[in-house]
Order: structure tokens, then sequence, then C-alpha cells
């Protein structure tokens, strides 16, 4: 954000490492008491005839300085102060104001450090900063040295705040004064959290320098400090952050979005404070929509910033929503990139024309859909998905949209984790697992914007994972969604397109749907999912594929055979129905090779899958108890009961064969 040469001194408070500081520390002090140099230096520490943070003067007289608007400076020198040449103790000055905020946070160890500063270093250091503060009879000189390094740093810090508001007569020069109104906030919020007294004191200097601010964002970098100084010292200051949290949550992504270097501030910010922003500044979640912006349009930069951040979006006010803004991450930076190229290219450019999708964001008939995905706060969901993709269908190639929906299956394993603490009797559970099968429902149009086939079936893997993982937890999800589920489950074109999540949800219908696993599930239920299955099982073993597509994976086959016996097992009824399409399969297979399987290996293993089948379900009762065992078989505590005589036995035969 600003030149190399503006921030080149400040820059090293950023990366000097603690024990260069405290070398630096050392050879200071024992500069500082050397009594006759070459100069003549007269030391002043922040005294009242010079009030500069670190000063020598010299034998010489000192060369005029002024201020960055042209006027002559009236009061002490300041990083912010220009001339023809700096004497010596002005780049002193300059170089303790780079390194003032870590020599006020390590100041404790300079003292205290036995690994870098040896025994006679450290009593000099005591000894001189005593003698320092001594020097004159001033009443700051009064406190211990540690409360004056913090009152004279308050005090340049006031002093440089007041000097950004004189207008630069150079760029470069602006872009210092930022810079140096960076640092001062920092070290203002430092000395007030080391010193909570002087928050009533640094408080109405950075609540006028933001209200001096806030309406220009070209002093954005400026404002994520104050924003933290608000953070950190709001509450006991008694202000009402609002405006704070609102321009900074909903103005900032919204406008400067494309800022990395904002982009990398704010979020560095949020990670360092999540759990006091989640307490102190709660409404920052109901702008998640807008904090997405960052992560559409840098997504290779900030995925990392998002997997901490992403876990604290989930509430139950927010997660299906939420759900539905991942999924459509790579829409949303299609339309940023929109947004920016219809500021830039005007109407009648042939370059503007040329693409389809920026006539459609410029069209009012479909304003509403770009705006939906623009919006800055939570509280709206959208149909017509199939509109927007097609609206969109162009961007698919698009760099920032293919790096954007690369990094969709990352933040969807992690949402999912999330939600998967969440209590199971939560209202919003059952509508967590609707939103992906109205999405994987509506998803064949979205292929052509949102995901190439390879990452589609990351998605796809990753919904069924969790899908399975969220049935376990609470099987009666199942029969809350039976109609989405038995739709997906009934198209036959899902088993070649989202072979995976079929597989999965056909699992679930068979193992799950059940009167044991809840009272719910009725016959006439069983009976329907019975005949959705048997159809599509029916369809891809009697014909080729599709054009284009391969034939199915045995896997599928199998489940759905499974699948089958299972609900057959749990209605006595419909046993003769799928013995007689096994008894049909073992009979088709002996004469030669199938359209619909082209492997010998295959074929072989799913007929013996329903020679195995057909023979559990001439024994209905062994077929209920082998293909849907009760729990206590499942999960056996044999060994732990003290009702039966196996945990007996065990014992004897262990005391039986332990050494004596």
């Amino acid at each position: 954000m600003y030149s190399h040469g503006s921030e080149s001194l400040i820059k090293q408070a950023r990366e000097i490492q603690e024990p260069e500081l405290q070398k630096f520390y050392s050879r200071l002090v024992k500069l500082l008491q050397v009594k006759e140099l070459k100069a003549t230096l007269a030391l002043h520490i922040m005294d009242d005839k010079h009030d500069s943070l670190v000063s020598f003067k010299q034998s010489g007289d000192p060369l005029p300085i002024a201020e960055l608007d042209g006027s002559v400076s009236g009061d002490f020198f300041t990083v912010l102060c220009v001339g023809q040449g700096f004497t010596e103790d002005q780049w002193m000055n300059v170089y303790s104001f780079s390194m003032l905020r870590h020599w006020l946070l390590s100041y404790d160890t300079v003292s205290s450090s036995s690994t870098v500063v040896d025994t006679d270093d450290r009593s000099e250091v005591e000894g001189s900063v005593v003698s320092m503060v001594s020097a004159t009879s001033s009443s700051s000189r009064l406190l211990p040295p540690k409360e004056r390094l913090r009152e004279k740093a308050f005090q340049y810090c006031q002093r440089l705040i007041e000097q950004c508001d004189r207008k630069a007569q150079k760029k470069a020069d602006t872009e210092l004064q930022k810079a140096c109104l960076v640092e001062a906030v920092c070290i203002l919020d430092c000395v007030c959290v080391q010193d909570p007294s002087m928050v009533f004191r640094a408080f109405p200097c950075v609540k006028a320098l933001f209200g001096r601010l806030s309406s220009d964002l070209s002093f954005a970098r400026v404002l994520v400090p104050i924003t933290q100084f608000y953070l950190n010292h709001g509450e006991l200051a008694a202000v009402d952050c609002g405006s704070v949290w609102k321009l900074v949550f909903g103005q900032f992504p919204a406008e400067l979005f494309n800022d990395p270097f904002l982009t990398h501030e704010l979020l560095r910010f949020l990670r360092l404070n999540l759990e006091s922003v989640k307490l102190r500044a709660p409404e920052f979640i109901r702008f998640f929509p807008n904090i997405l912006k960052f992560l559409a349009w840098n997504s290779p930069a900030v995925v990392e910033d998002f997997v901490d951040l992403l876990p604290s979006l989930v509430t139950a006010g927010t997660a299906v929503e939420l759900l539905h803004s991942l999924l459509d991450l790579p829409c949303l930076s299609a339309t940023l990139v929109l947004q920016l190229r219809s500021s830039c290219l005007p109407l009648s450019d042939p370059g503007g024309r040329g693409l389809l999708s920026l006539d459609a964001f410029r069209n009012p008939s479909f304003r509403g859909f770009f705006l939906f995905l623009l919006r800055t706060e939570s509280g709206d969901t959208m149909d017509r998905l199939n509109t927007l993709h097609e609206l969109l269908a162009e961007a698919a190639d698009w760099p920032r949209v293919v790096q954007c929906s690369q990094a969709v299956p990352v933040l969807l394993h992690v949402y999912f984790n999330t939600v998967i603490t969440v209590k199971r009797d939560n209202p919003f559970f059952t509508d967590l697992l609707l939103g992906p099968q109205v999405r994987l429902n509506t998803s064949s149009s979205a292929e052509r914007l949102t995901f190439t086939l390879t990452r589609l079936s990351r998605c796809y893997r990753v919904f069924s994972c969790h899908l399975l993982r969220f049935c376990k937890l609470r099987p009666s999800l199942v029969v809350d969604q039976s109609r989405e589920l038995l739709e997906f489950a009934g198209t036959t074109a899902n088993v070649y397109r989202k072979e995976e999540v079929y597989t999965h949800v056909v699992w679930l219908l068979g193992e799950y749907l059940s009167a044991s696993t809840d009272s719910r599930c009725s016959v006439s239920l069983i009976t329907s999912c019975f005949e959705a299955l048997e159809a599509v099982l029916f369809e891809i073993t009697s014909s080729a594929p599709p054009p284009g597509t391969v034939c199915p994976a045995p896997r599928v086959i199998t489940s759905l055979m499974s699948a089958l016996a299972k609900l057959a097992s749990r209605s006595h009824d419909l046993i003769p129905r799928v013995s007689l399409f096994l008894s049909k399969l073992r009979t088709i297979s002996r004469s030669g090779s199938v359209p619909w399987c082209d492997d010998e290996e295959d074929l072989v293993a799913i007929v013996t899958r329903g020679e195995e089948l057909w023979a559990l379900l001439k024994a209905p009762s062994v077929a209920q108890s082998v293909l849907t065992p009760p729990p206590y078989v499942m999960t056996p505590r044999w060994h732990r009961d003290i009702n039966l005589a196996m945990p007996l036995q065990l014992r004897v035969l262990t005391n039986g064969l332990l050494p004596s």
C-alpha cells in the first residue's frame, strides 16, 4: 500500500528480532553514558527543553526543520519533520521511533534476560535509565522509567497525529503520513493496554482521527489499527463502536475487496482477535456474505485464513445460508469481476459487448440476481439457481473463478466438521441435510460455471462423506428427508453423473429406513422406496448406458441390490419381487457378456453378491437378523455384562493363564 522508501524505517519495528533489540539497548546505553565525544553530545531524554524522544545536542547550530506542508516547525522534532539535512540526534529520533513499540513491549525483558545481555550490561541499563530519568527537575522525571517511557511515547504519538492533519506537498510524504499513523495508533494501543488509565486520555484523539478518516477509504489501512484500539478499549471507555464495525465489516469488503494489503491486514486482525470480536462485536457474523468477498477475489492467498475463521461464522442462524454461500462462491467471484469490468468498460466499448454475462450484469431484469450475490449482510436465500448459473456460464474458464472453485471442497470440509459438533436436536440440522440435496438436484447447469467435472466430483465426495456422518449421528434424518432422498435416488441419471454420492444415498435408505430406527417409518414408505430403487436397478441392468457415459460402477449395482434386500426383509411382501430379479440376474449372466458391465470380474462379483442375498431371503427371519442386526449385536457388551456366563468364563481362563 505504501512505497518501500516511505516505510523503510518503520518497517524495522516489525522485523527486528528480540536478541538484536536487546543488543541495541545495551549499545545505546553505553553510548549515552559516554561523557566526552568529539561532538560533545549532551543527553536529553524528553526533558522540558527538548521534548524529543531521544535527543543529542551537538556543538554546532542545528539545521532548520519544517513540517510536511512547508511551514516552519514550532514543536519538537519527529519523524515527520523535514529539512535539508538531519543531525545525529534527529537520526537517533527516527531510529528510536521505529523501535519504540518493540521497546515498550519488551521493556521488562531488558533487565531480566541473561541470554543476550550480560550482567555488566544489565546494570548499565538499569543504572543509566534511572540516572537519565532524574536528570531534570520536571514532574514527569519523578515517574518510574517504564511509566516515563509510556508517557513520552504517548506525547510523541499525539504530536505525530497532529502533524498528519497537515497536507503534505509530496505524494511520498502523504504515504509516509499514513505509515506513521498506523504505527502511532499501534503504539497508543500498546500504551493503553499496559496502562488502562491512559485510555481516557487517548480515546478523544483516536476518536477524532476515526471521524476524520472514516469517509476516506484511501486511509483504510490506518483504520484497521484504529479498529483494534476500539476493540481493546471501547468497553472501558463506554464508547459505541457500532459505526466502526459497520465500516470495517460492511464497507471495506464491499468496496476494497481487491486490495490485497487491506485483505491481509483485516483477516489478520480477525484471526488474532477472533474471541474478542465474537464477544464484543458479535454482529460481525451477519456480515459473512461481505467477508466472503475477500475469499472470492483472493482465494489462493486467504484460504488458510478462512479455514481458521469459518468455524466462527457457523451459527444456528447462519448455517444454512452459509452453506449456500460457499457453494455459490465461484458465482460471487465471477460477479466481482463483472462489477469491476462494468465500472471500467463503457457501454459502447466493443470489449464490453463481447461478454454476455456483462450485458446481463447491466440488464435491470437480472440485476436482482447479482445484487443478491453482492449483499453485505445475511438474512436471505435465493431460488432460480439455474437462471443465475446460465447467466454466468461463460465465466467458468476465468482464472479467478477457477481458483475460487478449487477452494470450495476444502472449505466445505471445514464447514461440515464444524456443523457436526452442534447438538443433534438443533432445528437447523435437518435443513443442512436438505441443502446439499437441493443443490445436487440442480447442479447439472451449475457444472458449466461452478466446477469442472473433476472439482465437481470432489464436492460430491465431500457431500457423501458428511451425509453419512450426519445420518449416523441422527438416523431419523433419513425419514425427515425421505422425499428429497427418494427424488435423488429415483433419478437414473444420477447413477452415471454422481456415482459416489448416489451410492451413499442408496446405502442410507437401505440402512436407516426401518421401523426400529424411527417409529414413523411405515410400510408404505418402505414400499415407495423399494419401488423407486427397483425401477432404477431394472433400468440400468436392462440396457446399455446412455451415449457419452460409461457403464455403472459395480458398487452402485451391489448397493442397490443390498438396499432392496434390506427393505424386503422388513416388509416380507416384497421378498418375491427382489428374489425374482436376483434369479433373472443369475440367468442373464450365464448367457455371456451384458451391455451394462464391460468387465468379467466385476460381473462375477455382482452375481456372487446376488446369490448371497437370494440365499438369505429364502429364510426371511434369518435375512432380517443378518441384513438389519439389532443394536446389541452391532455393539456387543458380553465381556462386560455380569449377568452372562461369558465374563465369568473369561475371568477364570484369564486367571488360570496368568502366572502365579
